[in-house]
């Protein structure tokens, strides 16, 4: 059970109803991340926008951000996180042997190095304190320009907030984001 209850979707403000919606069509469950931050619109409006310039599409793949926000949570230990980001790769179409297989990125045949490198960042990037060398960008740079490490770098960054939101709410996981994954 969550630290503060989520809101129901018939207690939203009007206006938020149709966002709230449509993250429910887009996930398929209503998330109580979604339905906690309503409490507070302004914040629940910012992140829709903050997601949306996230995730439309860019020069880096939304596979490979999927699996940064995977690693970004995992590092970070955010359950919440962890089992949205997992659900969300898996609905992207990332293999369910690479998802398990996050942990091992560094040697696991089915990661790129340029994924490599990335999840490099985001790993340690999720770390109290940030754990980012001047040697892991030197890498990334191998890989990826300015405008593609801006976009790694925000999806780190908005996992980093979700992953302190949902620990400390310690919001409840939708049992939805485990039944797809099954089948």
């Amino acid at each position: 059970m969550s630290r503060t209850a989520p809101l129901t979707f018939e207690d939203l403000d009007a206006e938020l109803q149709p966002l709230m919606s449509a993250g429910n069509e887009m996930l398929g469950f209503m998330p109580n991340d979604g339905l906690i931050m309503a409490r507070k619109p302004a914040v629940l409006r910012a992140m829709q926008g903050l997601l949306q310039s996230i995730y439309m599409p860019g020069s880096v793949p939304n596979e490979l951000k999927k699996l940064v926000g995977l690693m970004t949570s995992s590092a970070s230990g955010c359950q919440y996180c962890q089992a949205h980001t997992e659900f969300g790769a898996f609905r992207a179409g990332i293999d369910k042997e690479k998802i398990s297989a996050i942990w091992e990125y560094e040697s696991h045949s089915l990661f790129s190095d340029a994924e490599r490198a990335a999840l490099d960042l985001a790993r340690y990037a999720a770390m109290t304190p940030n754990g980012v060398t001047d040697e892991q960008f030197k890498n990334l740079r191998g890989y990826f320009d300015d405008e593609q490490i801006v976009e790694l770098v925000s999806v780190i960054a908005l996992f980093g907030f979700l992953n302190r939101w949902n620990s400390t709410f310690d919001t409840a996981i939708e049992p939805a984001t485990k039944t797809e994954q099954s089948s």
